[in-house]
């Protein structure tokens, strides 16, 4: 590592003010991609803040139909929470296969989509349920949150503080896990909502997360498996690695897309 200053504010105006006046600092939340990118000297930030100490990130709540989740809240908290499991339980599920207890424990919501990493999870279901997400400056719809590959629309210094989730009628995230990692090679979250069927993936997309719009207008005609099984992506938009080739990917989609539809029935 190289060497930054630490910072551990208890309030959100703190870790702003912090970030405000740094040369070149970052946030960091679970630190599940800052560590291990500053560990191999990727990366060379002036300041560190920590937000683990900032309480007002953390917790959830339901109000109506909308179960919003602060952003410092653990994958496992979500995975456990019994409101989340009663309002989205898809929401609550995607959580527990996220890494493995020791990444659950650590790893936050905030920090996974703030990464928006190609092979996480979070993204798929922000996008797939037409999420909100509020900062410490505005409040972005997930379709206008994902740029890019590892790119989102905050700002530079924007703070995520919080992400809100309105409750689909019904909903499934199914994913084709690597085995090492656990990251998804594939992972589909489908859902039906109140603006209509929506479908996400995630793992598969050289520019990230992305939605389907023929999957979804099969399913606005035909919720069921059989009527996304002749709906496939163009491979040529897809990422190929050591692990899966992107046609691989392209028949993953389909396939997950169909568990995805017929666990949500």
């Amino acid at each position: 590592m190289y060497d930054f200053a630490y910072h551990k504010p208890s309030s959100v105006s703190d870790a702003v003010a912090a970030r405000s006046g740094a040369e070149d600092g970052t946030y960091v939340a679970g630190g599940m991609t800052l560590v291990p990118t500053l560990k191999q000297r990727l990366a060379q930030p002036s300041d560190l803040i920590d937000l683990g100490s900032v309480s007002e990130l953390k917790g959830i709540t339901v109000s109506g139909d909308t179960v919003t989740i602060g952003a410092m809240t653990t994958h496992a908290t979500v995975a456990n929470s019994a409101d989340v499991q009663s309002v989205i339980p898809a929401l609550a599920a995607l959580a527990g296969m996220i890494g493995d207890p020791q990444v659950r424990n650590r790893g936050t919501i905030g920090g996974s989509v703030a990464n928006n990493d190609p092979a996480a999870d979070y993204p798929a279901a922000c996008l797939a349920l037409g999420a909100i997400i509020k900062t410490d400056k505005r409040e972005i719809a997930a379709d206008d949150f994902f740029t890019g590959m590892f790119e989102t629309a905050l700002e530079d210094g924007e703070m995520i503080v919080s992400v809100s989730f309105p409750k689909p009628q019904k909903a499934s995230y199914q994913k084709f896990i690597n085995p090492a990692s656990r990251y998804a090679l594939v992972g589909v979250f489908a859902a039906q909502t109140g603006g209509g069927a929506r479908v996400a993936v995630t793992g598969a997309g050289q520019d990230g997360v992305f939605r389907v719009p023929e999957m979804e207008s099969a399913l606005g005609a035909n919720w069921s498996p059989e009527a996304v099984a002749g709906v496939s992506v163009d491979a040529g938009t897809l990422n190929a690695d050591i692990h899966a080739s992107a046609e691989y990917r392209a028949h993953l989609i389909t396939v997950m897309a169909k568990r995805a539809v017929a666990a949500a029935s």
